[in-house]
C-alpha cells in the first residue's frame, strides 16, 4: 500500500483533505508491517492511525478495546461512513456472535472490536488463526502497566499476539502515559523493534481553569447560565454527590441527570443515551462516565472534586472538544479535596501505594501552581513547550515574575553535583547548607554548591522547585525512590544562558486572594462561528438524527456545522470542501443541510453577484431538465427539485405541474391532515406507502405554501 491509497481513504471516508501531525507516518509503518506505540491526547486522531490502514489493507483489523459501550459507538460511526465493521463481546446475542463470527471468517470485515477478555479467551484462538487478520490494535494500552492510572490485569495476557502472529503488525495507542508507563507498555507486549510516536499533547481548543472550591454549586450555576444549550459533564467523588449535586441543578431549573455504577443497568443505559442524543445536556457523575461515549461535541467538563492524578485529569478533561471546537474545563479545589483523597487511597490501594500518594501531590501541585497551566501539563507527559498558552486563568490572570535564572542554576547545579540520586527534601537541605546526620554521613557537605541557597527559606525552595518541575527543567523518578533529576532543558539553563521567570513565593497568597474574587464574575468568551444559521444547522441535525436512530455527532460534529455556518456552502462541490465531509456522509446528509443554508440565506444569496437560486431558474427557464441543470451545476437532482420548490414559494414563474401531478399534490396536502406538525417528508412518504418520491413530495409541499400565502 502506499500514503496515495491512505490520502484518498481519509477523503473519501472521513472528509478531511490532509492527515494530522505523525498519522501519515504511523500508516507508513503499519503498511510497513512494523509495531509502534502511539501516544496522542484524546481527540487527537489516534483511531484514524489504524482505520485508514485496515480499509486499505487486505484482511481484517482487530481492535482490543476494554469498553463495551465505546466499540458501539465507533463501529455505528465506522458504518455510518461506508466503512464493513462489527464488534464482538459479552452483550451479542449467541445469534448475533455467530453472524459476527461468520463475517470474520469469510474476511467481509474492515475492522473487528474485540474486548481483552475475549481475546485472551481460549475459544476465540482458533477463529483468529482462521481468519486474515491485517494487523493487531490495542486501545488504552496503558491499561497493561500498573504503572498506568487504569491497571487491568486481562491486559496483561495479550503477550502472545506477538509470538502467535509473528507477521501481523501490532500498534498499541493511548492518550495518558507518562516515561514510567510507556517503557512498561513496550516491555509488557515485547513489541519487536517498535517506533514510538509522540503526538503532542496539546489541546489548544481546551480552556484549562482552577477555581477555589468555595461555594462550588453556586458557582456552577453561574457557568451553566453562561452556557445554554450546551452539553457537558460535572464530574464528582462519590455516587451521593452525583445524586445530590443533579437534584440542587434541577430545583434551579437545570435539567441536569446524575450518573454512577450503583444504578442498575436500564437506568445508567437510559442516561447515557439520552446524553449522546442531546436529550440531556447536563450530567453529574463519577469518573466512569465517558469512558464509553465517543461523544464529539461535549462543550464543557466541571471537576467538583480534585482528580487522583493528572493522567486522570487529563483523560476526563479530554472528553470535552473532541471534535476540536472551542470547550472549557473548570476544576473546583481546595485541599480539603487532597486529604480526603489521601484517605481514600490509604482505604482502597494498597499496590503501590507511594507512587498514588506521588501521583496526588502532582495533581495537588498542578491545581496550586502560578505559572502556564498548559504547559504543565505538556511537560508531565515530556513535551517542552517554552511559550505559555495564553488560554487558562493563568494565562489570563498572570502574576508577577522575577528572574530566577540564579535560583534555577543553583538548584540544577546541585542536582548535578548530587549524581542525581537525591529527593526534594534532601535537596533542600543541600542548598540551605543543613547541618542534617544524613548530609555529612554521605559526604553532600563537599560538593560546591552546598549551601549556596542558604538565603532562601525551605518553604520557598519548596515553591521555585515546584515550577521547574512543572515547566520540565527537572523530573521526579518515581521508579527510582522519587529521586530528581535533570532533562535536557537543564543544560540550556546550566551552559547556555536560557533564563527562567519564577514568581515570587509572595505573590502566591495575593494570587489566591484575588482568584477567589474573580471567580465570582470570571467569563470568558471563547465562541467560534455559533450564530443564527449554526443553531438553524444543529436543529436540523437533532431532527435527522432522530429520524436516523443514530447520535447527532455520527451525523457532522460540531467542527463541520461551524464551517457550514461560516462558508455557507451551497453545491455539492463546495460542501465537500468542508472538513468533516466524506462522499458517504455527503450523499446521505448534503441535501438536507445545503437546502437548510438556502433557506436560510434566501433566494438573494449571490455566489459572485449571481443568486444560486437564479442560476437554476435561468437554466430551468432555458428549457434544460432537472437532470441537465445537475450534471451541468454538479449537484444532486434533489438539489435541483430544492432550489425549485423555494423559488416557487418566493413566487417565481415556474410551471410546477411539468415537475408533480395534481394528484400527487392532492394527495399529499391531504395526508397533512393526519400528521402532526413539525411536517416530515420521511412521514409523509411513509403515510403514502412510498408512492410518492421526496422531490415531489417537497414540490408539493412548496405548491400547498403559496396557495396559503
Amino acid at each position: 500500500m502506499d500514503r496515495l491509497a491512505a490520502q484518498d481513504a481519509l477523503k473519501k471516508y472521513f472528509g478531511y483533505d490532509e492527515f494530522r501531525p505523525m498519522q501519515a507516518e504511523i500508516i507508513d509503518q503499519i503498511y510497513a508491517r512494523q509495531d509502534c506505540l502511539v501516544l496522542m491526547p484524546t481527540g487527537g486522531g489516534k483511531s484514524i492511525c489504524y482505520q485508514i490502514p485496515a480499509v486499505t489493507m487486505p484482511g481484517t483489523a482487530v481492535v482490543v478495546s476494554p469498553l463495551i459501550s465505546l466499540m458501539k459507538d465507533q463501529v455505528e460511526a465506522l458504518r455510518a461512513v461506508g466503512i464493513d465493521a462489527a464488534y464482538f463481546n459479552s452483550s451479542l446475542s449467541g445469534p448475533a456472535q455467530k453472524e459476527v463470527e461468520d463475517a470474520f471468517f469469510k474476511g467481509e470485515l474492515d475492522l473487528l472490536y474485540v474486548s481483552p477478555e475475549k481475546l485472551v479467551a481460549q475459544n476465540f484462538m482458533p477463529l483468529l488463526q482462521r481468519a486474515d487478520i491485517s494487523l493487531f490494535a490495542i486501545d488504552e494500552a496503558h491499561c497493561i502497566s500498573a504503572w498506568g492510572h487504569d491497571f487491568r490485569p486481562e491486559y496483561t495476557r495479550m503477550k502472545f499476539l506477538r509470538t502467535a502472529f509473528k507477521d501481523v503488525p501490532i500498534i498499541a495507542l493511548t492518550a495518558t502515559a507518562d516515561r514510567i508507563t510507556r517503557k512498561d507498555i513496550l516491555e509488557q507486549l515485547q513489541l519487536r523493534d517498535p517506533e514510538v510516536h509522540i503526538a503532542s499533547f496539546d489541546r489548544p481548543n481546551l480552556s484549562l481553569e482552577v477555581r477555589p472550591g468555595q461555594r462550588r454549586r453556586q458557582q456552577i450555576i453561574q457557568f451553566l447560565n453562561r452556557h445554554p444549550g450546551q452539553p457537558g459533564i460535572i464530574y464528582c467523588l462519590s455516587r451521593k454527590g452525583t445524586e445530590t449535586l443533579a437534584e440542587k441543578l434541577r430545583a434551579e431549573g437545570i435539567d441536569a441527570r446524575h450518573y454512577h455504577a450503583g444504578m442498575n443497568a436500564e437506568e445508567r443505559s437510559k442516561v447515557q443515551e439520552d446524553f449522546i442524543n442531546d436529550n440531556t445536556l447536563v450530567v453529574c457523575a463519577t469518573v466512569a462516565f465517558g469512558m464509553g461515549i465517543d461523544k464529539s461535541n461535549v462543550r464543557w467538563v466541571i471537576h467538583y472534586n480534585l482528580p487522583k492524578n493528572i493522567e486522570s485529569y487529563y483523560q476526563e478533561i479530554g472528553r470535552a472538544g473532541r471534535d476540536g471546537a472551542a470547550a472549557d474545563t473548570v476544576l473546583f479545589y481546595s485541599y480539603n479535596d487532597v486529604t480526603l483523597m489521601e484517605d481514600i487511597l490509604k482505604q482502597n490501594e494498597s499496590d503501590q501505594l507511594d507512587i498514588k500518594l506521588a501521583k496526588l501531590d502532582r495533581m495537588r501541585q498542578f491545581a496550586e501552581a502560578v505559572g502556564c497551566r498548559r504547559r504543565i501539563l505538556l511537560s508531565y507527559f515530556g513535551e517542552e513547550a517554552t511559550e505559555d498558552c495564553g488560554n487558562c486563568d493563568i494565562c489570563r490572570n498572570p502574576p508577577k515574575t522575577i528572574d530566577g535564572t540564579v535560583i534555577a542554576q543553583k538548584a540544577l547545579s546541585a542536582i548535578y553535583r548530587l549524581r542525581e540520586k537525591v529527593g526534594m527534601s534532601l535537596l533542600i537541605d543541600v542548598l540551605r547548607g543543613s547541618g542534617k546526620k544524613e548530609i555529612f554521613e554521605r559526604g553532600y557537605q563537599n560538593i560546591k554548591t552546598y549551601g549556596a541557597g542558604r538565603e532562601i527559606p525551605f518553604l520557598e525552595w519548596q515553591h521555585y522547585l515546584l515550577q521547574l518541575l512543572n515547566y520540565g527543567y527537572i523530573e521526579i523518578a518515581h521508579d527510582q525512590h522519587s529521586v530528581v533529576k535533570l532533562m535536557p532543558s537543564s543544560q540550556r539553563v546550566l551552559f547556555e544562558g536560557e533564563k527562567v521567570p519564577l514568581v515570587r513565593f509572595a505573590t502566591l497568597k495575593e494570587r489566591r486572594k484575588a482568584e477567589k474574587e474573580k471567580a465570582k464574575t470570571a467569563k470568558v468568551e471563547r465562541q467560534g462561528v455559533r450564530d443564527e444559521l449554526f443553531e438553524k444547522l444543529r436543529q436540523l441535525r437533532k431532527q435527522l438524527s432522530q429520524e436516523r436512530g443514530v447520535p447527532p455527532y455520527i451525523i457532522f460534529n460540531d467542527k463541520t456545522l461551524e464551517e457550514m455556518a461560516a462558508t455557507r456552502p451551497m453545491t455539492d462541490e463546495e460542501m465537500k470542501q468542508v472538513s468533516g465531509v466524506g462522499e458517504r456522509k455527503l450523499h446521505l446528509y448534503g441535501n438536507y443541510f445545503i437546502d437548510a443554508i438556502i433557506e436560510y440565506v434566501g433566494p438573494a444569496a449571490s455566489r459572485g453577484n449571481v443568486s444560486t437560486y437564479q442560476i437554476t431558474h435561468d437554466m430551468y427557464q432555458r428549457g434544460l431538465s432537472v437532470g441537465e441543470i445537475a450534471e451541468k451545476r454538479q449537484l444532486n437532482e434533489s438539489t435541483v427539485f430544492s432550489h425549485i420548490a423555494i423559488l416557487y414559494e418566493k413566487g417565481y414563474d415556474i410551471n410546477l405541474h411539468e415537475l408533480v401531478t395534481p394528484s400527487e399534490v392532492d394527495r399529499v396536502l391531504k395526508a397533512l391532515r393526519y400528521l402532526q406538525e413539525p411536517y416530515k417528508l420521511k412521514d409523509i412518504y411513509e403515510y403514502l406507502d412510498e408512492q410518492v418520491p421526496y422531490h415531489r413530495i417537497r414540490l408539493a409541499l412548496a405548491y400547498g405554501k403559496r396557495q396559503e400565502a
